[in-house]
C-alpha cells in the first residue's frame, strides 16, 4: 500500500516524510480500528517558530480530527 499525505500549500503544511509505502504483511492484518489523528493548538504568544509538544499539554485548547484508514 502506497500512501501520500497532500496539502494545499506545502511551505506551510508540510509532513515528513511526504509519501512511503506500508509492509505488504498488513494486508493480513485487522486495519477496523487504524487511523490517524491530526492535532493543531493556537501557539503562545511570542513563540519562536520552533515546534514544542509542550503547547498540547498545556490548559490551552487542542484540536483533533480523527481519520480513519481503509483497506479495500
Amino acid at each position: 500500500i502506497g500512501w501520500a499525505f497532500k496539502t494545499t500549500n506545502m511551505k506551510r503544511l508540510g509532513v515528513d516524510p511526504a509519501a512511503g509505502v506500508l509492509d505488504p504483511k498488513i494486508g493480513g492484518t485487522d486495519t477496523n480500528n487504524d487511523r490517524v489523528t491530526i492535532e493543531w493548538t493556537n501557539t503562545p504568544d511570542g513563540a519562536a517558530k520552533q515546534f514544542r509538544r509542550e503547547w498540547f499539554q498545556g490548559d490551552g485548547m487542542v484540536r483533533r480530527k480523527n481519520l480513519p484508514i481503509y483497506i479495500f
